[in-house]
This record gives C-alpha cells, structure tokens and sequence, in this order.
C-alpha cells in the first residue's frame, strides 16, 4: 500500500463519492503510479501480475477525462463510444464493465459490454441507444464493426487489458485490425503480466513515448499465497482432491484443470461425494458459465471447478483456495491461476498435485516464479495406493487377471501356445507377470493331441 489516498489525485467529485461509498481509501501501488500520468493524457505500459488493482488504475482516469471533456457532438445519430477496452475473455469484459459501473455510478457517461457467444440484439440495441465506453472482446467487436453497428472514428482512449492473455487466444491480429480503425490521436494504453517478444513489438506499434509502469517483478505470484505441493499420480488426485476437501477451512476452492471433458467429470463426481461444485468452461454457454459464476460468488457452491479459461476472468473475494488438480503446460498460467486468492490484501493458499508425468511443467513453473514449491510429505493413504502398479488387474471370463508382461495373453491367462504346445515368450526364463513363477503346466508328448490320442499324418491316412 501507499501513503497517497485517492482524494490527493484531483479525481472529479462524483469519482470520489463512488471510492467513498465503496471503502477505498488507498489506491494500490498501480494505481499510485499510473493514475496521475494517466490524467495527463501520456500512453502507458503497464507490467503488473492479476490481483494488483490495475482495473482502477485505467478506469478512474478514463471517466475522470470523459466527464471533463464533453462529446463531439458534430455527427448525426447516437453518441459513439470515446474509450475502448479489450479484454481476452468474456468474463474479464464483465468484470470490467462492473467496474466502470461501480466507479462512474454518479457520472452521465454510459457504457456497454461486448462478447460472443450470446446473442447480439441486446449489444446493437445499447449501441444504437449511444454509449461513451465499450469494454470488448476482439471477436464480436469485429463483427459489430463489419456489419455497420459500431464507428471507432471517435474513440479516444484505448485500453488493451491482458495483453499476453490475448496473444495465447491468438488474438493479435484481430488486435491490429481494430487498431487500424481508431483515429491516429488518441491515448492508448496496455497491460500485461508478461512481456513476450510479440507483446513488446506490439506495444511499439500502438504507444507512442509511453509511460513504463512496473509494480512487481515480471510474473512473480503474490507473496501473500502459500504454495505448496504434493506429489502423487494421475490416478491418486481424484481421491487426494477428496481428502483435501474434507477440511472445511477449504470454504470457496477453485479447482484448475487443463481440459475441459476433465472439469466436467470431477464436477460431476465431487457433486457425488456431496461438495456441492460447479464446472466452467468454454464449452458451456454464456448463461450456464454466468450461472455457475453466480452460485460460486454466492457462496451456494462451495467448489468451481475450471479451465484456463477462467484463469484471468474471475473476480471473487475469499476465495480461500486455489487447487491446480492438473499443472498447466505454460508456467505462466499458474502465476494466473493462483491469483484468483489472496485479492484485496488477504491471505490464500495454493495447492498443486504434480503426476511424474507433469514433473517438466513444474520445472518451468518453479524456474519462473524462482521459488521452489514447498512439498506435503503426507499423501492420504487412497490416494498413495491408487498410484501406477497398484491397479487392481482386470478379470477375465475365467476370473484370471490379464498379465501385465509383454506378452500377449489369451483368455485363459497363459501365453500363445507353440507347435508343441509350449507358452510362447521372447523373454526365455523370466516370468511374465508380477515376478513370481507361473503355474507349471504338462506338457504333452510331441506324438499326441491334445486329447492324448495318437497322432496320424495325412499322408499315412491317405
């Protein structure tokens, strides 16, 4: 925190009553920073990780500027849109659109949320009705501006909010083609946890002399989580996750997953175990996705379990854990992902669940963050002996267990029978399943069938 209070930074008063009805007092490090440049119409870098508050670092001057100055008026029809901001998913578009409704409550300046995947009558009806602010995703916003709905002509401040995120949903060249649309003056401004070569060249083109921002260490967690760690195989998390769960300090949980059919099955069977979990994922509709995002903040579901997806979109206070049931392949999206606890200065907990086979993501996470993940020694016993080599063999018709050897096995256990009746294996000696000798068999004379009866060639029948 800072020794600064947002009444000392010459925000308008109608700002100011908002901060107030709302407790904030101290802006955060960012927003100490950013927000007086901001009023001074420079451009900005921001590098700053979820979590720091940097919503209200470029909401509060953005409505400060738009209440000071009034709208060209010159055209005909509605009021067109004199900010823009981009955001990577649906959910962070709601979020911020929350915010610059909280903020700007007592201000005459109106705003509109834009994204696919829900029907776009509502979105072109608040256009056409006129609005200052558009909060975007690139997609839909492209199409509102191919089909005629939408002049970015006025546009005066533009805001590309997790930049980095956006580069992963390959968004960059939608990003350009929006750009090419916006008037050449203007103040633009981007943020990202992340500074990838692609997000470096990007922000030359769009900022002109900016402003470099930086309020912690490039992709540091917060220092306020604690991190933690167990080893236990793929198929041990499930019971594992079970046994976590169980202690009821574990009050608002989100459960990471790199998959979406993953997210939906452990909703389903923690629902079975009776923690009342909620799935959300890309797959879902936009209603479904809202409505379990409500019962989560609700606190009705205590668990919501989730892709990447919601890594950067969700918003919710006392979330007091965050499990990483599957380590995610881009270290990066950790540091995201544990960033949905420990907001507004309280405290969290991570956990991850690392499989052997997961052991080079946790390499690349602990090589980012520089910190080793501290490891839980105690794995719950169901999870320990549901690891690799412990599965229960699968019966047969005649109740043996398959072999687990190389071999091919036949429905009665033993190896493919040669010319003389012997198993047959490439391995001469050595068993062929869990170590121990296999049953002995008689062997049959090399002159009888095996129903002990005398062999006759063809050619003697004959």
């Amino acid at each position: 925190m800072t020794d600064i209070r947002f009444s000392d930074l010459g925000l308008a008063d109608p700002i100011q009553r908002a901060l107030t009805n709302r407790n904030h007092v101290t802006p955060t490090p960012i927003q100490a920073r950013a927000i007086p440049r901001l009023l001074t119409g420079s451009d900005m870098l921001g590098i700053a990780q979820t979590g720091t508050g940097k919503t209200g670092a470029f909401a509060l001057p953005i409505l400060h500027r738009l209440s000071q100055q009034p709208a060209d008026n010159s055209h005909r029809g509605p009021r067109r849109p004199r900010a823009l901001i981009l955001a990577p998913t649906r959910e962070l578009a709601m979020q911020i659109g929350d915010e610059f409704r909280a903020y700007g409550k007592q201000l005459k300046l109106y705003h509109t949320v834009i994204f696919g995947g829900v029907g776009q009558r509502p979105q072109v009806t608040a256009l056409i009705r006129g609005v200052d602010i558009v909060i975007a995703t690139p997609g839909r916003l492209l199409d509102l501006v191919a089909q005629g709905h939408l002049k970015l002509g006025s546009v005066e401040h533009l805001v590309l909010d997790e930049a980095d995120r956006m580069l992963d949903m390959g968004f960059v060249r939608d990003i350009r083609k929006i750009v090419a649309e916006l008037p050449k003056k203007r103040q633009s401004l981007l943020f990202s946890a992340t500074m990838p070569g692609e997000i470096a060249r990007l922000s030359s083109e769009i900022l002109t002399d900016p402003v470099r921002v930086e309020v912690t260490p490039q992709s540091t967690p917060i220092e306020r989580i604690q991190q933690s760690l167990y080893h236990v195989p793929a198929s041990g998390k499930g019971a594992l996750l079970a046994e976590v769960l169980s202690d009821p300090a574990l009050a608002k949980v989100i459960v990471f997953m790199r998959t979406k059919h993953r997210a939906n099955r452990i909703a389903e069977q923690l629902c079975k175990q009776g923690v009342d979990a909620e799935a959300i994922h890309g797959n879902k509709t936009q209603s479904a996705r809202q409505r379990a995002l409500k019962r989560f903040k609700a606190g009705d579901a205590r668990v919501l379990v989730a892709t990447d997806i919601a890594a950067r979109g969700i918003d919710v206070d006392g979330i007091t854990h965050v499990i990483n049931f599957e380590l995610p392949n881009e270290p990066e999206s950790y540091v995201h992902r544990i960033g949905r606890t420990a907001r507004a200065g309280a405290s969290g907990v991570a956990l991850s669940f690392c499989d052997p086979a997961e052991r080079s993501y946790l390499r690349d996470i602990e090589r980012l963050i520089k910190l080793r993940l501290t490891v839980i020694g105690d794995v719950p016993a169901a999870a320990a002996n549901d690891g690799p080599g412990k599965a229960k063999p699968k019966a047969h018709a005649n109740g043996r267990g398959k072999p687990n050897g190389r071999g091919k096995a036949k429905a009665n256990g033993q190896g493919r029978p040669n010319a003389n009746g012997a198993g047959k294996s490439r391995y001469k000696g050595k068993p062929a399943n869990d170590g121990q000798p296999g049953p002995k068999r008689n062997r049959r004379p090399n002159n009888r069938n095996r129903n002990g009866k005398p062999l006759v060639s063809r050619r003697a029948a004959a």
